[in-house]
């Protein structure tokens, strides 16, 4: 068994952190599995260049997320060596990171998005850009510009969590692949713009 790390990005609002999760427990029988959740990892280390106050969010440097990155997993990597390791990067900004095995974007219906982020208490302005970035696709746009035929783009809109970890499982084991482009959710900005 070899070490692998597999990031898991997508819109606010798709599942990370819950599949992210599910999966690290699946993985644990057996591997010495470390998670990694990346939006915190950069605020943690101060890796911030600016903030958007009106758009809330703030503007992570990618250069020195990386390299704060590569090193994070080279010492984790280290540890053991007798013990294959799985790393799970998770958040919408883990698809800048370098050097995955595994790249899976979860996408959404948007009609279902807008229902978790309103449940979630997401502002009004954040919740149409969330919206139009996930109709637009713009993370798996981004994955795949960077990691070519690592990417696979998942439909979590009808999946629950057991669903999803066998779909990932299957991917991690070469049975299956979900290349990116066909899943289009452009009608729902056509319609709601």
């Amino acid at each position: 068994m070899f070490n692998i790390i597999i990031f898991i990005t997508g819109t606010p609002g798709v599942g990370k952190t819950t599949i992210s999760k599910v999966l690290q427990n699946q993985l644990n029988s057996s591997y010495n599995v470390k998670l990694i959740e990346i939006n915190n990892l950069a605020i943690e280390n101060n890796l911030i260049m600016d903030e958007n106050y009106e758009k809330d969010y703030k503007i992570i440097d990618i250069d020195k997320l990386n390299i704060f990155f590569q090193k994070d997993i080279n010492t984790f990597l280290k540890l053991d060596n007798n013990n294959p390791k799985a790393i799970i990067v998770e958040g919408h900004l883990s698809h800048f990171c370098l050097n995955p095995d595994f790249v899976f974007v979860l996408r959404l219906d948007p009609e279902i998005l807008k229902k978790r982020l309103l449940h979630r208490n997401y502002p009004s302005n954040k919740i149409k850009e969330n919206l139009e970035a996930e109709s637009l696709a713009i993370c798996s746009n981004e994955a795949y510009e960077l990691h070519k035929n690592k990417v696979h783009e998942i439909d979590t809109s009808f999946l629950d969590t057991i669903q999803l970890l066998n779909v990932i499982l299957e991917v991690i084991n070469n049975k299956k692949e979900y290349p990116p482009g066909n899943i289009n959710y452009m009608d729902w900005l056509v319609n709601n713009s």
